[in-house]
């Protein structure tokens, strides 16, 4: 895993070697083994290196045998071991015993398509000198980043922004579209960054730079047209286990240990537990504990860790803990968000780092491509609820539906039934399992300032949502629908970048995830929707696979998803004072007013309710932390300075 960044110049013109260096040193937490650069004429590379596979012979940039291609990549390819027998059977000749070689050849081999064949999560770029071309390419989940912009006498790619903003020629104004867009999915739609003219290549995209113009192709995409309905319970559950157990086994390819993040749940237990069907040595296992019970899980840590018998880790995390970290953490995520959760994640990756560790294995994907999610129960039930609205009984669903969430249990049921209502509209909406949730979210948009809401005007995300659907997409079941629109919008945007990512690169730990193979994630779009949710039980299937390997307690445990204190972190409540300078600095009024994305007004008095200790539903807590993590990323970044940021 790595960082790495590029520059074309439309003018011939050599690249300079500062500029290149400062791009690079903008993400050495990214890869801290080596620093490589390329100068060809009009290209040139740079690359830090975080040494995993051919941790002596894979020094990048790398160039084929003839010197006419040259790579700079960020990623595994995981089957580049059956690859690189095909090449050879093909001719080709290797120096290297490195994934990165197999991807110069297969590039050879089969030009922009050898896409198609990589299994593994990367951004890479290829300059072949001959054509005099520049080729970029992104796995099909968007796991790892890749970031592109067109300046005045060029273009220019990263893996993070901030390497693009060392360029003195990229500007650094805040695109109001992506704010609003963050403001409604949580993240902006793939594509967008915060920064207007910088653009993230997509998931299942690839990139040609020739003759100064941008074509940009998609390659893979999800689709669940050719669901198999008449799939049996038996034969489906032996060949997710068997798709499994081979994502598995892969992943753990490394020339250097590899541990497991476990939640206490059943995605990251089961990933875990096949795992040592593959592995020589004793598993290590690393956790997040909190100090607060209701967002602790350690009880079910330690009931795999005693069932599996690894050797397990935990760092613990406080209000405290959470408020200290929070300005690296939207120093690296480079984009506002509306939950504290990737702050842990943070704190869980550094414990990994200094513990020795650079690779660890997680249990993200599940949930949504098998069914885990609550969002997908609340879909079903309001549907099945529309049937009878009036009925005093079918309200009572959702008290099964959010167990977890103390707050809404304590609500009479006519609260329930008047936050989950549903209209004839909504019931022929595409987005209808997403809108309480949306629509929730959109509320926070009142604290924009009357500039910003001026600005954005008639910007509409969910009609941008909209075109990009699949022309199948009206074709699939409600199931499906919903499975697409949480994969394709929340899952690379916020899940696998600020949440993951990001916050395991800052520092350099590299992060797998076997329910990402593509393979797997094909196989689940084939089955009926009856063998991921039965009734209300989420992942029914996985749960079958995971019956003679985990304790019955991991599997039959309802479902707690993972959170992270949110307004406490900033706010003492039993004092009314903030838990940092910077909280105060950045959400007085001054501040809100010289930044101009917020109301100033309104934000004092959230600021108010906060220190009463009167904040106590999820809009308010999501607008705290929205409002102060984009404060925080317009002091960081488009200041020139990063006054918060931790050393």
């Amino acid at each position: 895993m790595c960082g790495i960044s590029g520059v074309v110049q439309f003018d011939d013109e050599p690249v300079s070697h500062d500029c290149l260096a400062a791009m690079i040193d903008c993400v050495r937490h990214r890869g801290p083994d080596a620093i490589g650069y390329l100068s060809d004429g009009p290209a040139a590379f740079a690359h830090a290196r975080l040494s995993i596979i051919d941790v002596s012979g894979g020094l990048q940039p790398m160039s084929n045998e003839d010197g006419s291609l040259w790579v700079t990549f960020n990623g595994e390819i995981f089957n580049y071991v059956e690859l690189r027998r095909e090449l050879i059977a093909a001719g080709y000749r290797f120096r290297t015993q490195s994934d990165t070689e197999v991807i110069l050849h297969m590039y050879a081999h089969l030009g922009e398509q050898c896409v198609e064949r990589f299994n593994g999560e990367w951004a890479f770029a290829i300059w072949d000198k001959r054509a005099r071309q520049l080729f970029l390419s992104r796995d099909r989940f968007g796991i790892r980043p890749l970031f592109y912009t067109r300046t005045p006498h060029g273009f220019a790619f990263a893996s993070e922004i901030k390497s693009l903003l060392a360029l003195p020629e990229v500007g650094r104004d805040v695109d109001l579209e992506t704010l609003d867009q963050v403001f409604t999915f949580w993240s902006g739609l793939p594509g967008r960054t915060m920064f207007r003219g910088i653009q993230e290549l997509q998931p299942g995209h690839s990139l040609t730079l020739r003759d100064r113009k941008i074509e940009v192709q998609r390659y893979w995409t999800l689709d669940y047209s050719s669901v198999n309905h008449g799939m049996r319970e038996d034969a489906c559950a032996e060949a997710m286990l068997e798709l499994l157990q081979d994502a598995t086994r892969i992943r753990l390819r490394s020339d250097v240990p590899v541990g497991m993040y476990l939640s206490g749940g059943l995605d990251s237990s089961l990933i875990t537990a096949l795992t040592l069907r593959h592995s020589h040595h004793r598993p290590r296992t690393f956790s997040v504990n909190f100090d607060d019970a209701q967002f602790d899980e350690s009880a079910h840590q330690m009931t795999v860790v005693r069932f599996l018998g690894t050797e397990h880790e935990s760092v613990r995390c406080s209000y405290q803990d959470i408020c200290n970290v929070f300005p690296e953490v939207i120093r690296h995520t480079e984009t506002p968000i509306l939950r504290t959760a990737p702050a842990p994640f943070y704190l869980l990756s550094q414990m990994v780092h200094r513990n020795g560790y650079k690779v660890v294995l997680t249990g993200e994907g599940a949930d949504e491509f098998m069914g885990g999610y609550d969002i997908f129960k609340e879909a079903k039930i309001r549907r099945f609820w529309s049937a009878n609205p009036a009925s005093r009984l079918r309200p009572l669903l959702l008290r099964r539906l959010y167990p977890h969430m103390q707050r809404l249990q304590s609500q009479p049921d006519a609260y329930r039934a008047a936050f989950f209502h549903i209209d004839a509209q909504e019931l022929s909406d595409e987005f209808f399992s997403h809108l309480p949730r949306w629509n929730l979210t959109s509320k926070l948009k009142a604290f924009f300032s009357a500039d910003v809401q001026s600005a954005i005007g008639g910007a509409d995300g969910r009609l941008e949502l909209r075109q990009r659907l699949p022309e199948s997409y009206r074709s699939w079941d409600i199931f499906a629908q919903s499975q697409f629109l949480e994969a394709s919008a929340l899952l690379p945007g916020y899940l696998l970048s600020s949440q993951g990512d990001r916050m395991a690169m800052a520092n350099a730990v590299e992060g797998r995830f076997p329910f990402l193979d593509h393979r797997l994630v094909e196989f689940t779009t084939r089955m009926p929707a009856h063998l991921k949710m039965k009734v209300l039980n989420e992942k029914y299937i996985l749960k079958r696979v995971a019956r003679l390997i985990l304790p019955p307690s991991i599997i039959k445990r309802s479902k707690q998803p993972y959170r992270a204190p949110d307004t406490h972190s900033f706010i003492d409540v039993t004092t009314g004072k903030a838990r940092a300078a910077y909280v105060d600095e950045l959400l007085d009024p001054g501040a809100i007013r010289r930044f101009g994305l917020f109301d100033a007004a309104a934000v004092g008095k959230l600021v108010e309710k906060a220190r009463k200790g009167l904040i106590v539903g999820i809009k308010d807590d999501m607008a705290f932390v929205g409002i102060l993590s984009t404060q925080l990323l317009m002091d960081q970044f488009t200041q020139k300075g990063e006054r918060y940021a931790a050393n």
